[in-house]
């Protein structure tokens, strides 16, 4: 359950009508978040997490608005005979797409395309570009502004980071340098109301319950100093980075290659593969996942400012929730969850309780639904409720200096990780979902990934083997992905729905109570976002003893399909557990000595890595204290 503000994306498109729908009229009072986000304007950065104007803003809503208005529908795309359909973004019909692309595809056969890799979006794409570089590829990577990462600091554990340094992506002395922050650890609490401290359980103090785990998110790392050292790695590697270049479109021949449509000013790029690591809102993404609407989102909304109290400004938050659900009328009803990170202190000689920075976000998991609350609402809540969560301020207006405002919507699909509709194409990272649908950030995934997709990867380019069915090995079924949805329908409420407002608190409350009594190594990977049976049985059976009442509430919340469905993967889980441990290891060698077709050997390592990363083996655990 990693909530890190990573890519948070103020999503662009047209503010036409819906600009003037929004903005406020003359002489009527702005509101408080129009009034900040235009003071602050001056401070912050553009892109991923930021925003420069209340312009930006408005368009963030107007893609959100037009989210909740869109209407899901059938479309099969392998119906030849139907003209209408998505956009065309990939293709693979010759008499479709750029003309001029397929001419250079068809002008290399027989020679070597361009590239062996070309990456679509830098911003993460850059970490899989130095992985591939470093095992020998030809990698372009293609970002449509400047590859730069934001000011705002990412919060990730030191694995993370020494993940990226075994793989020889970074140094440890870039380690040390883009490190800047650390602090012991994060609180986890769920109350019906804010009390802080906050000693025993749910059912003996009637409010909730609260602990802290060490070494979860406990470093702040700069992403514009960690992605230069990355960049300029990948370029010593022999890397190509070609910026300020929006894609236009890719289009694919099975046999000849890929090419990067990149405008009329520009010659295309032609590659054996192509990599979308765009995020979320990745054209390709969109185009693959046409008609559908997300089965989840989880909407973002927070900043980074100075001011609060020093002395008290020493740990973390990963999730904490201080109100009950909020009942919005026709908007539906919210829980709404903080987290909450320092700034500057306990690395570069700045001392704890010496900063009065931090970062503090709200989320709230909700649908799609037109009746949800516009982003404005969401940050004009938060705006209220902050001084509550953060006692030191009183008026965010006047006591704090903001740096930065934060916002976005991240929806997620059942469907996760994306299989690839054609060949030669991947999706990689947010793109493919592979992230946790309780997670707002997709650097933890990557790192997480980073090794188990670049070595498929680089296997499928060895071998050819870049048909989508033999790609889609790489981004296959993993239960303990899918069965996280189970948690994230707990956490939220249906429009129309009736539900308890302490439900959630209760619910949260309890269980966390029970990892904490089970120790580090259930709480731990639960917090990474990393399932494993053994913890969730555990913990489940506990749960079920220590608060047997409630279980038929749980049942009628989430509803007895969705309960089928998520036993149906907890069932997978046990399943690719057993695997896992108990046939990998003889197959392994089986298959890497006496299996001879290439194709077989590609799947059967494929199959033995979902096993592993399905059943959340690839975590290492901790030593109990």
């Amino acid at each position: 359950m990693k909530f890190i503000g990573v890519q948070l994306l103020a999503f662009t498109g047209s503010t036409a009508a819906f600009s003037l729908q929004m903005s406020s009229a003359v002489g009527e009072k702005k509101s408080l978040t129009q009034r900040l986000i235009e003071q602050t304007s001056g401070q912050q950065t553009g892109g991923a997490g930021g925003t420069s104007s209340y312009e930006g803003f408005l368009r963030a809503e107007e893609n959100w608005n037009r989210l909740k208005q869109s209407q899901p529908f059938d479309y099969d795309p392998k119906n030849l005979a139907r003209e209408d359909g998505p956009p065309l973004f990939v293709t693979d019909d010759g008499a479709t797409g750029s003309q001029v692309c397929w001419e250079k595809l068809r002008a290399q056969k027989g020679k070597d395309l361009d590239y062996d890799i070309a990456i679509c979006g830098g911003t993460l794409g850059i970490f899989f570009a130095t992985a591939l570089a470093l095992k020998g590829h030809r990698v372009i990577v293609v970002e449509a502004g400047i590859l730069r990462g934001r000011e705002q600091e990412w919060n990730i554990s030191l694995e993370e980071m020494e993940e990226l340094l075994r793989l020889e992506v970074v140094s440890q002395e870039d380690v040390d340098a883009v490190i800047t922050t650390e602090f012991p650890g994060c609180r986890s609490g769920f109350k019906n109301k804010e009390v802080t401290p906050l000693s025993g359980v749910y059912f003996d103090n009637g409010i909730g319950y609260e602990t802290v785990t060490n070494d979860v998110l406990n470093l702040g790392v700069a992403p514009s100093l960690l992605l230069e050292r990355v960049k300029q790695r990948f370029l010593d590697l022999g890397g190509t980075i070609k910026e300020q270049t929006r894609l236009q479109g890719v289009v694919v021949s099975e046999t000849l290659g890929s090419a990067l449509d990149l405008g009329e000013d520009f010659e295309p790029i032609t590659a054996s593969l192509v990599l979308d690591c765009m995020g979320n809102a990745s054209p390709i993404s969109r185009q693959q996942r046409y008609g559908q609407k997300p089965d989840g989102v989880c909407a973002v909304v927070g900043s980074c400012a100075s001011g609060y109290d020093a002395a008290t400004n020493l740990m973390g938050d990963i999730i904490y929730t201080h109100t009950e659900i909020y009942d919005k009328g026709e908007n539906g009803k919210l829980q709404y969850f903080w987290e909450a990170f320092p700034v500057n202190i306990g690395r570069n000689g700045n001392k704890p309780g010496t900063s009065s920075t931090k970062t503090t976000y709200m989320f709230t998991y909700m649908d799609a639904d037109e009746r949800r609350p516009s982003l404005e609402t969401l940050m004009e809540d938060y705006w209220k409720l902050l001084p509550v969560y953060q006692p030191s301020i009183s008026d965010p207006e006047t006591d704090l200096d903001i740096h930065r405002i934060l916002f976005a919507f991240f929806p997620t699909y059942r469907d996760s990780p994306l299989k690839p509709q054609w060949s030669r194409v991947l999706a990689i990272g947010d793109a493919s979902g592979i992230q946790s649908p309780l997670s707002f950030g997709g650097f933890g995934a990557l790192t997480r990934h980073l090794d188990r997709i670049t070595g498929a990867i680089s296997d499928a380019i060895g071998d050819s083997l870049l048909h989508k069915d033999d790609l889609a090995e790489i981004n296959a079924y993993t239960p303990n992905l899918s069965a996280t949805w189970m948690f994230q329908k707990a956490m939220s409420v249906q429009v129309g729905q009736s539900v308890d407002p302490k439900f959630v608190n209760r619910l949260l409350a309890n269980n966390f109570q029970i990892m904490d009594d089970m120790g580090l190594r259930t709480m731990k990977p639960f917090l990474q976002d990393v399932v494993r049976i053994d913890g969730l049985l555990g913990s489940l059976a506990r749960s079920f003893v220590s608060d047997p009442t409630f279980m038929p509430a749980i049942v009628a919340h989430v509803g007895l399909p969705r309960l089928l469905d998520w036993l149906g993967h907890i069932s997978m889980m046990i399943l690719y557990t057993a695997l896992h441990a108990a046939v990998s290891p003889i197959l392994e060698p089986i298959v890497e000595g006496a299996v001879k077709d290439e194709r077989q050997k590609f799947r059967w390592r494929r199959r033995m890595e979902a096993w592993k990363f399905g059943s959340g083996g690839d975590y290492i655990l901790p030593e109990e204290n």
